[in-house]
């Protein structure tokens, strides 16, 4: 049981690590001169990287909803961790882990609607760029999210 739990603390960690990125990192979309990300745009001029604003073209509320949801899933995430740590030492034997589930449901939801926004209201009419390193790990950290809650739903505290 001391395997499973450490492991599912380490696939919680993995979660966190992989929101995070996504969230902070500055690679959503990319072009050869330009990486975009939901907090800024960097455009490569004169051999090194300058940062500018998101242009005034993004529909602003949907990439709010991208912004919020992400820190969102990432609180929740990090609330999650500290929930399951409380409830390892005070759920009585053969208890679960609901809460903590709960927690990694929303973080699940809300990158979830953060990366599926993205994917229909930005970029959609570009053809000279692709989808970046955060953009990917936004989507893994989707299914990473997913399997955790799943997990937390099913695990149980037992009697070794």
């Amino acid at each position: 049981m001391l395997i499973l739990l450490a492991a599912i603390f380490l696939l919680h960690l993995a979660c966190i690590a992989v929101l995070l990125a996504a969230t902070i990192h500055n690679a959503w979309w990319m072009t050869n001169a330009i990486s975009t990300d939901i907090w800024d745009r960097w455009l490569w001029m004169d051999g090194k990287w300058n940062n500018s604003e998101i242009p005034a073209h993004y529909p602003q509320a949907y990439l709010q909803a991208v912004q919020a949801t992400s820190v969102l899933a990432c609180i929740f995430c990090i609330l999650g961790l500290f929930v399951f740590v409380a409830q390892l030492y005070t759920l009585p034997k053969g208890k679960r882990f609901l809460f903590t589930g709960a927690f990694q449901l929303l973080a699940w939801l809300c990158i979830m609607i953060a990366a599926s926004i993205y994917t229909d209201i930005f970029h959609r009419d570009e053809k000279d760029g692709w989808y970046g390193a955060s953009f990917i790990l936004a989507w893994i950290s989707v299914c990473l999210t997913f399997i955790s809650c799943v997990t937390y739903f099913v695990l149980r505290k037992k009697t070794a």
